[in-house]
């Protein structure tokens, strides 16, 4: 495989595994569970790290891609993006914006009840 084609590969698959880790985040909300699951993913990944037929790995990421789409969470954490020129300030899904934001809002606490 050329040094160019290696390098295609190399994002696609890493694109892949950041997706894959992302998707995984949108099942697991629990830390730990998310964590043995990502630990799962990074060793389904490393397996397949020596394979060097061009065929052979087309098939692996097209198998890869397909339990993706299948596992894709009906209520993904989708986060808003607020860039200021070319930083981000904020990407979590509870933003302005966000899938998130103000799905469990805390009661007022600051004012007490007008019925005490």
């Amino acid at each position: 495989m050329s040094e160019a084609a290696q390098l295609a590969h190399r994002r696609i698959v890493q694109s892949l595994y950041r997706r894959s880790l992302k998707t995984a985040q949108d099942w697991y909300i629990d830390t730990n569970l998310f964590r043995r699951k990502a630990v799962e993913l990074r060793m389904q990944f490393d397996a397949n790290r020596n394979v060097r037929h061009p065929r052979q790995l087309s098939s692996i990421v097209q198998e890869a891609e397909r339990q993706l789409r299948e596992l894709r969470h009906p209520d993904p954490y989708i986060g808003m993006q607020l860039a200021a020129g070319f930083m981000l300030l904020e990407e979590t899904p509870t933003a302005v914006g966000g899938t998130k934001f103000e799905r469990n809002v805390h009661p007022d606490t600051a004012e007490p009840h007008a019925a005490h």
